[in-house]
Protein backbone atom coordinates (compact mmCIF):
# COMPACT_ATOMS: atom_id res chain seq x y z
CA UNK A 1 0.00 0.00 0.00
CA UNK A 2 2.80 2.42 0.89
CA UNK A 3 4.57 1.54 -2.36
CA UNK A 4 1.40 2.11 -4.33
CA UNK A 5 0.79 5.45 -2.70
CA UNK A 6 4.41 6.42 -3.21
CA UNK A 7 4.22 5.35 -6.83
CA UNK A 8 1.09 7.37 -7.38
CA UNK A 9 2.74 10.35 -5.73
CA UNK A 10 5.76 10.12 -8.00
CA UNK A 11 3.59 9.62 -11.04
CA UNK A 12 1.52 12.68 -10.12
CA UNK A 13 4.65 14.71 -9.51
CA UNK A 14 6.03 13.74 -12.91
CA UNK A 15 2.74 14.61 -14.57
CA UNK A 16 2.64 17.99 -12.82
CA UNK A 17 6.24 18.66 -13.81
CA UNK A 18 5.52 17.80 -17.45
CA UNK A 19 2.41 19.94 -17.52
CA UNK A 20 4.39 22.82 -16.02
CA UNK A 21 7.06 22.62 -18.70
CA UNK A 22 4.39 22.28 -21.37
CA UNK A 23 2.76 25.48 -20.11
CA UNK A 24 6.11 27.28 -20.13
CA UNK A 25 6.79 26.18 -23.70
CA UNK A 26 3.23 27.01 -24.77
CA UNK A 27 3.46 30.59 -23.58
CA UNK A 28 7.10 31.19 -24.52
CA UNK A 29 6.88 29.95 -28.09
CA UNK A 30 4.60 32.78 -29.34
CA UNK A 31 6.86 35.36 -27.72
CA UNK A 32 9.97 33.82 -29.26
CA UNK A 33 8.27 33.58 -32.65
CA UNK A 34 7.17 37.22 -32.41
CA UNK A 35 10.70 38.33 -31.56
CA UNK A 36 12.13 36.41 -34.51
CA UNK A 37 9.52 37.86 -36.85
CA UNK A 38 10.33 41.37 -35.61
CA UNK A 39 14.05 40.73 -36.15
CA UNK A 40 13.43 39.49 -39.69
CA UNK A 41 11.12 42.41 -40.40
CA UNK A 42 13.73 44.90 -39.19
CA UNK A 43 16.42 43.29 -41.31
CA UNK A 44 14.27 43.33 -44.45
CA UNK A 45 12.60 46.74 -44.09
CA UNK A 46 14.58 48.93 -41.68
CA UNK A 47 18.27 47.98 -41.79
CA UNK A 48 18.87 49.89 -45.01
CA UNK A 49 18.31 53.20 -43.20
CA UNK A 50 18.73 52.48 -39.48
CA UNK A 51 21.01 50.67 -37.05
CA UNK A 52 20.55 49.74 -33.40
CA UNK A 53 23.70 51.08 -31.81
CA UNK A 54 25.73 51.21 -35.01
CA UNK A 55 25.43 54.92 -35.72
CA UNK A 56 23.30 57.05 -37.99
CA UNK A 57 22.63 56.11 -41.61
CA UNK A 58 19.88 57.79 -43.65
CA UNK A 59 17.66 57.68 -40.58
CA UNK A 60 18.61 57.93 -36.91
CA UNK A 61 20.24 55.21 -34.81
CA UNK A 62 17.32 53.47 -33.08
CA UNK A 63 19.16 52.40 -29.94
CA UNK A 64 17.07 53.52 -26.94
CA UNK A 65 14.53 55.17 -29.26
CA UNK A 66 11.70 54.36 -26.82
CA UNK A 67 13.49 56.48 -24.25
CA UNK A 68 13.59 59.46 -26.59
CA UNK A 69 9.90 59.35 -27.55
CA UNK A 70 6.85 57.62 -26.09
CA UNK A 71 5.66 54.36 -27.63
CA UNK A 72 2.25 55.73 -28.69
CA UNK A 73 3.90 58.40 -30.84
CA UNK A 74 6.43 55.94 -32.26
CA UNK A 75 3.73 53.42 -33.15
CA UNK A 76 1.72 56.12 -34.92
CA UNK A 77 4.79 57.30 -36.83
CA UNK A 78 5.73 53.76 -37.89
CA UNK A 79 2.28 53.20 -39.37
CA UNK A 80 2.25 56.39 -41.48
CA UNK A 81 5.39 58.58 -41.30
CA UNK A 82 4.27 61.05 -43.97
CA UNK A 83 0.95 61.73 -42.25
CA UNK A 84 2.73 62.59 -38.99
CA UNK A 85 5.19 64.85 -40.82
CA UNK A 86 2.40 66.57 -42.77
CA UNK A 87 0.52 67.21 -39.52
CA UNK A 88 3.25 69.67 -38.56
CA UNK A 89 4.60 67.59 -35.66
CA UNK A 90 7.81 69.28 -34.52
CA UNK A 91 9.71 66.09 -33.71
CA UNK A 92 8.78 64.51 -37.06
CA UNK A 93 9.95 67.66 -38.84
CA UNK A 94 13.25 67.46 -36.99
CA UNK A 95 13.70 63.86 -38.12
CA UNK A 96 12.97 64.89 -41.72
CA UNK A 97 15.51 67.72 -41.57
CA UNK A 98 18.22 65.45 -40.14
CA UNK A 99 17.47 62.94 -42.91
CA UNK A 100 18.12 65.65 -45.56
CA UNK A 101 14.50 65.65 -46.65
CA UNK A 102 14.26 61.89 -47.21
CA UNK A 103 10.79 60.83 -46.05
CA UNK A 104 10.54 57.41 -44.47
CA UNK A 105 8.22 55.24 -46.63
CA UNK A 106 5.16 53.53 -45.22
CA UNK A 107 6.46 50.04 -44.50
CA UNK A 108 4.62 47.00 -45.94
CA UNK A 109 2.33 45.21 -43.53
CA UNK A 110 2.85 47.78 -40.79
CA UNK A 111 -0.07 47.56 -38.36
CA UNK A 112 -0.46 48.65 -34.74
CA UNK A 113 0.40 45.10 -33.65
CA UNK A 114 3.47 44.92 -35.87
CA UNK A 115 4.61 48.34 -34.63
CA UNK A 116 4.34 47.12 -31.03
CA UNK A 117 6.39 43.99 -31.80
CA UNK A 118 9.02 46.10 -33.55
CA UNK A 119 9.28 48.49 -30.60
CA UNK A 120 9.64 45.51 -28.24
CA UNK A 121 12.47 44.26 -30.44
CA UNK A 122 14.19 47.65 -30.42
CA UNK A 123 13.96 47.84 -26.63
CA UNK A 124 15.40 44.35 -26.21
CA UNK A 125 18.24 44.93 -28.69
CA UNK A 126 19.06 48.31 -27.14
CA UNK A 127 19.92 46.55 -23.87
CA UNK A 128 22.61 44.47 -25.56
CA UNK A 129 25.35 47.06 -25.12
CA UNK A 130 27.24 46.43 -28.37
CA UNK A 131 25.68 47.27 -31.71
CA UNK A 132 23.04 44.62 -32.33
CA UNK A 133 22.11 45.72 -35.85
CA UNK A 134 25.01 47.68 -37.26
CA UNK A 135 25.43 48.73 -40.86
CA UNK A 136 27.43 46.44 -43.16
CA UNK A 137 31.10 47.31 -43.27
CA UNK A 138 31.89 49.55 -46.25
CA UNK A 139 35.53 50.35 -46.90
CA UNK A 140 36.50 54.03 -46.99
CA UNK A 141 39.49 53.52 -49.28
CA UNK A 142 39.54 55.28 -52.68
CA UNK A 143 37.92 53.29 -55.47
CA UNK A 144 40.00 52.21 -58.45
CA UNK A 145 39.18 53.02 -62.11
CA UNK A 146 38.48 49.31 -62.60
CA UNK A 147 35.84 49.39 -59.86
CA UNK A 148 34.26 52.48 -61.40
CA UNK A 149 34.09 50.73 -64.79
CA UNK A 150 32.62 47.58 -63.25
CA UNK A 151 30.04 49.63 -61.35
CA UNK A 152 28.99 51.40 -64.53
CA UNK A 153 28.60 48.05 -66.32
CA UNK A 154 26.46 46.72 -63.45
CA UNK A 155 24.37 49.90 -63.47
CA UNK A 156 23.76 49.69 -67.22
CA UNK A 157 23.21 45.93 -67.24
CA UNK A 158 26.02 45.18 -69.68
CA UNK A 159 27.23 42.96 -66.83
CA UNK A 160 24.19 41.19 -65.26
CA UNK A 161 23.70 41.24 -61.50
CA UNK A 162 24.63 37.93 -59.93
CA UNK A 163 21.26 37.25 -58.30
CA UNK A 164 19.30 38.10 -61.43
CA UNK A 165 17.95 41.50 -60.37
CA UNK A 166 17.17 44.18 -62.97
CA UNK A 167 19.83 46.69 -63.98
CA UNK A 168 19.73 50.04 -62.20
CA UNK A 169 19.42 51.84 -65.54
CA UNK A 170 15.98 50.28 -66.00
CA UNK A 171 14.60 52.85 -63.55
CA UNK A 172 17.41 55.32 -62.78
CA UNK A 173 19.83 57.57 -64.57
CA UNK A 174 23.35 58.67 -63.72
CA UNK A 175 25.21 61.77 -64.88
CA UNK A 176 28.07 59.85 -66.51
CA UNK A 177 26.02 57.38 -68.56
CA UNK A 178 25.72 59.18 -71.88
CA UNK A 179 23.47 57.78 -74.60
CA UNK A 180 19.86 57.63 -73.48
CA UNK A 181 20.87 58.31 -69.88
CA UNK A 182 18.89 55.51 -68.20
CA UNK A 183 15.31 55.26 -66.97
CA UNK A 184 13.10 57.92 -65.40
CA UNK A 185 10.83 55.81 -63.18
CA UNK A 186 13.15 56.24 -60.17
CA UNK A 187 15.17 59.26 -59.04
CA UNK A 188 18.38 60.46 -60.68
CA UNK A 189 21.26 58.89 -58.70
CA UNK A 190 23.94 61.38 -59.71
CA UNK A 191 23.81 63.02 -56.28
CA UNK A 192 22.56 60.12 -54.22
CA UNK A 193 25.53 60.54 -51.83
CA UNK A 194 24.34 64.02 -50.93
CA UNK A 195 20.73 62.91 -50.43
CA UNK A 196 21.44 59.86 -48.29
CA UNK A 197 24.52 61.03 -46.43
CA UNK A 198 27.64 59.42 -47.86
CA UNK A 199 29.16 56.09 -48.81
CA UNK A 200 28.22 54.18 -45.65
CA UNK A 201 24.56 55.19 -45.80
CA UNK A 202 24.19 54.44 -49.52
CA UNK A 203 25.93 51.09 -49.09
CA UNK A 204 23.58 50.12 -46.26
CA UNK A 205 20.57 51.15 -48.33
CA UNK A 206 21.74 49.04 -51.29
CA UNK A 207 22.12 46.02 -49.02
CA UNK A 208 18.48 46.29 -47.87
CA UNK A 209 16.39 48.75 -49.95
CA UNK A 210 13.39 50.00 -47.99
CA UNK A 211 11.10 51.38 -50.69
CA UNK A 212 8.19 49.14 -51.81
CA UNK A 213 9.27 49.12 -55.47
CA UNK A 214 12.86 48.17 -54.68
CA UNK A 215 11.72 45.52 -52.20
CA UNK A 216 9.49 43.93 -54.82
CA UNK A 217 12.38 43.76 -57.27
CA UNK A 218 15.23 42.78 -54.95
CA UNK A 219 13.79 40.96 -51.92
CA UNK A 220 14.39 37.55 -53.49
CA UNK A 221 17.28 38.76 -55.70
CA UNK A 222 19.43 40.98 -53.46
CA UNK A 223 22.60 42.69 -54.55
CA UNK A 224 25.69 40.70 -53.67
CA UNK A 225 28.32 42.25 -51.37
CA UNK A 226 30.89 42.25 -54.18
CA UNK A 227 28.50 44.29 -56.36
CA UNK A 228 27.74 47.02 -53.85
CA UNK A 229 31.30 48.40 -53.81
CA UNK A 230 31.55 48.90 -57.59
CA UNK A 231 28.11 50.53 -57.70
CA UNK A 232 29.23 52.93 -54.98
CA UNK A 233 32.34 53.64 -57.06
CA UNK A 234 30.14 54.54 -60.05
CA UNK A 235 28.01 56.84 -57.86
CA UNK A 236 31.08 58.61 -56.48
CA UNK A 237 32.52 59.04 -59.94
CA UNK A 238 29.25 60.49 -61.25
CA UNK A 239 28.99 62.89 -58.31
CA UNK A 240 32.55 64.13 -58.86
CA UNK A 241 32.00 64.78 -62.57
CA UNK A 242 28.45 66.12 -62.66
CA UNK A 243 27.91 69.38 -60.74
CA UNK A 244 24.17 69.24 -61.37
CA UNK A 245 21.64 66.41 -61.64
CA UNK A 246 21.52 64.88 -65.08
CA UNK A 247 18.70 66.15 -67.28
CA UNK A 248 17.31 64.53 -70.41
CA UNK A 249 20.25 63.68 -72.65
CA UNK A 250 20.68 65.02 -76.19
CA UNK A 251 20.50 61.46 -77.51
CA UNK A 252 17.14 60.95 -75.86
CA UNK A 253 15.76 64.18 -77.34
CA UNK A 254 17.10 63.38 -80.82
CA UNK A 255 15.58 59.92 -80.65
CA UNK A 256 12.24 61.42 -79.64
CA UNK A 257 12.21 63.93 -82.49
CA UNK A 258 13.38 61.25 -84.92
CA UNK A 259 10.58 58.92 -83.85
CA UNK A 260 8.04 61.71 -84.23
CA UNK A 261 9.27 62.51 -87.74
CA UNK A 262 9.13 58.87 -88.79
CA UNK A 263 5.63 58.54 -87.37
CA UNK A 264 4.38 61.58 -89.28
CA UNK A 265 6.00 60.33 -92.48
CA UNK A 266 4.31 56.95 -92.06
CA UNK A 267 0.92 58.57 -91.52
CA UNK A 268 1.40 60.74 -94.60
CA UNK A 269 2.34 57.78 -96.75
CA UNK A 270 -0.57 55.70 -95.51
CA UNK A 271 -3.06 58.51 -96.07
CA UNK A 272 -1.85 59.13 -99.63
CA UNK A 273 -2.30 55.49 -100.55
CA UNK A 274 -5.75 55.45 -98.97
CA UNK A 275 -6.78 58.54 -100.95
CA UNK A 276 -5.50 57.02 -104.21
CA UNK A 277 -7.23 53.71 -103.56
CA UNK A 278 -10.58 55.48 -103.14
CA UNK A 279 -10.24 57.97 -105.99
CA UNK A 280 -8.91 55.66 -108.74
CA UNK A 281 -12.02 53.44 -109.10
CA UNK A 282 -14.23 56.52 -109.27
CA UNK A 283 -12.15 58.07 -112.06
CA UNK A 284 -11.93 54.85 -114.03
CA UNK A 285 -15.68 54.29 -113.67
CA UNK A 286 -16.42 57.75 -115.05
CA UNK A 287 -14.10 57.14 -118.03
CA UNK A 288 -15.90 53.90 -118.87
CA UNK A 289 -19.28 55.70 -118.65
CA UNK A 290 -18.15 58.46 -121.02
CA UNK A 291 -16.93 55.91 -123.50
Amino acid sequence: MAYALNGRHRSGARSGFSLGWAAVLLFSLPAAAGAQQAADYFRQNCAGCHTIGGGRLVGPDLKDVTQRKDRAWLAKFLQNPKAVIDSGDAYARQILQEARGVIMPTLPGMTAGRAGELLDYLEAESKGGAAQAAAPAISDRPFTPQEVALGRDLFLGTRPLGSGGPACASCHTLGTLGGLGGGRLGPDLTRVYERLGGRQAVGAWLSAPATPTMQTLFKSRPLRPEEIGPLLAAFEDAASQAPAPAGPSAGFLLLGFGGLALGLAGLQLGWRRRFTAVRRPLVEGRKRGDA
